[in-house]
């Protein structure tokens, strides 16, 4: 790797691409956006950018060669393509047919299909983490609170379950009440999972006075972090929090928070514990 050459950030949406960008740039990283066109945050126009439709598969390649791009972090949500309203360049006709092959399976077999595309093309791709450790859940209280002892059996039937959620491809996250679960997440996302159980809760589905249970958030095993690490930030507390929950736990290492001064003081205003612990191996 040339240690001169630009970073390339190809973005989707959310807070994360420029999470990453700021972090780069103080680290003395020299950043190049590619935003998704629809999808990238309109705060990435600081950086030196350009905006990437759908479809433009030759242009994207030609802009990555153009700026001397040799290490890429390929990082925010996206939405799968709809192919019939799209319009190819000539790198997209090209390659079409591996794209459409690339496009189906889970989003993790998906991811690992994208990465091998770029690879193959003489690009590295690297993490945010690996960019911008800081913002990685290390091991302990986070926030003010620790776990107290009594939500010990949540954690444990938690973190059995989430692992067994992300063997199977289903999701990064559940929630557990007096020592079982009682939520899980799928493609709608852990805000809505947590909205979920904040309605069953007022409903009277799911019963408990004062706080109880948690929100249990963790990579899958199989999981490529470089292009799909899990993430928390401050609405991810505010919804634990909404829904009744006592605090979060999220895998050590493997997690990354987003906005880290902003979700440890909503954590402690809202009296919610935070706290990245290491799972035990799968099997």
């Amino acid at each position: 790797m040339n240690g001169s050459a630009p970073l390339g950030i190809i973005a989707g949406s959310g807070r994360l691409p420029a999470e990453v960008a700021r972090g780069a740039a103080a680290n003395g990283r020299d950043v190049v956006i590619f935003g998704i066109d629809g999808e990238a945050d309109a705060e990435l126009a600081r950086f030196r950018h350009h905006r990437v439709r759908w479809g433009e598969i030759g242009r994207l390649f030609e802009l990555l060669t153009r700026e001397k791009v040799e290490e890429i972090v390929i990082c925010g949500a996206v939405s799968r393509p709809d192919f019939t309203a799209i319009r190819l360049d000539f790198g997209a006709i090209v390659n079409l047919p591996r794209i459409l092959a690339m496009m189906v399976g889970g989003d993790d077999t998906v991811l690992q299909r994208v990465v091998r595309f770029f690879e193959e093309r003489g690009f590295r791709i690297v993490g945010a983490h690996d960019v911008v450790p800081e913002i990685v859940a290390r091991p302990g209280p986070i926030g003010r609170l620790a776990v107290p002892r009594r939500f010990e059996d949540d954690v444990a039937s938690a973190s059995e379950a989430v692992g067994m959620l992300g063997r199977l491809d289903i999701g990064q996250a559940v929630v557990a009440v007096g020592g079982r679960v009682v939520g899980v997440e799928g493609v709608e996302g852990t805000d809505e999972l947590l909205r979920r159980i904040g309605e069953l809760h007022q409903r009277g589905r799911l019963r408990w006075s004062g706080r109880a249970g948690l929100l249990f958030k963790a990579a899958k095993p199989q999981q490529d972090l470089r292009v799909d690490m899990p993430t928390i930030g401050p609405a991810t507390v505010e919804a634990a929090a909404a829904a009744g929950l006592a605090g979060i736990v999220i895998e050590a290492g493997r997690v990354l928070i987003l906005d880290r001064a902003l979700t440890i003081r909503t954590a402690d205003e809202a009296g919610v514990f935070l706290v990245a612990r290491h799972r035990t191996s799968d099997p």
